[in-house]
């Protein structure tokens, strides 16, 4: 293992030691303004892949690291109550509401994109209420320590966790959860610079 890095009992792998990493506005807009990246087309993919693999349209969701709010506008055309949840400071949305807590109410629909992975405890979100979960995130196939060491996905203090379909399951498994399926549905947008699966996209449904 590369150093600095370690694999839990779940088989996912975190960064040891760890430095603050600041999540400003100029983080947000560099991450979700870009304009060489189609995030209309995203949100549509990720709304699309979830109504069709629940079978139903839920009444309430709620999107944890939202950014800048792409996702959240484009759900709300079609669930009716869409709520959304970052770290200060948070990127205003207008007519979503924003919440300060992700744990106090129970929620339809949890979705972390590109999220989960900046967690300082990723155990603690076993304390959310909710029927079904949707993870986005970038899916670490570790072939060797040079593989992971320049891995476009490896950002040491921002990344603090990382995932395979194996180690995601596993985890999921202990707090509460169980698989309903997966893909790698948005590499379709995100194209991966080699033969293997960039983005990692699953949904579990509570136990």
């Amino acid at each position: 293992m590369l150093k600095n890095y370690e694999k839990d009992h779940n088989g996912v792998i975190k960064q040891i030691d760890r430095k603050p990493f600041v999540y400003d506005i100029d983080y947000i807009k560099h991450g979700y303004d870009d304009r060489h990246a189609p995030v209309d087309n995203m949100s549509f993919l990720r709304l699309g892949y979830l109504l069709s693999n629940l079978g139903f349209v839920p009444n309430n969701l709620l999107d944890v690291g939202y950014g800048n709010g792409i996702f959240l506008h484009t759900a709300k055309r079609i669930i009716k109550n869409c709520y959304g949840y970052d770290i200060p400071p948070a990127y205003p949305i207008k007519g979503v509401q924003v919440i300060e807590d992700i744990y106090s109410d129970h929620y339809d629909v949890v979705c972390f994109f590109d999220s989960l992975e900046h967690f300082e405890d990723i155990y603690e979100i076993k304390k959310i209420k909710c029927e079904y979960i949707l993870i986005s995130l970038p899916w670490c196939h570790y072939l060797s320590e040079s593989w992971f060491e320049n891995w476009k996905h490896r950002k040491p203090d921002e990344h603090l966790w990382h995932f395979n379909l194996d180690s995601l399951n596993k985890f999921m498994s202990e707090i509460g959860y169980e698989y309903l399926c997966h893909s790698n549905i948005e590499d379709a947008i995100r194209k991966p610079v080699d033969d293997l699966e960039n983005i990692l996209t699953a949904i579990y449904k509570k136990s």
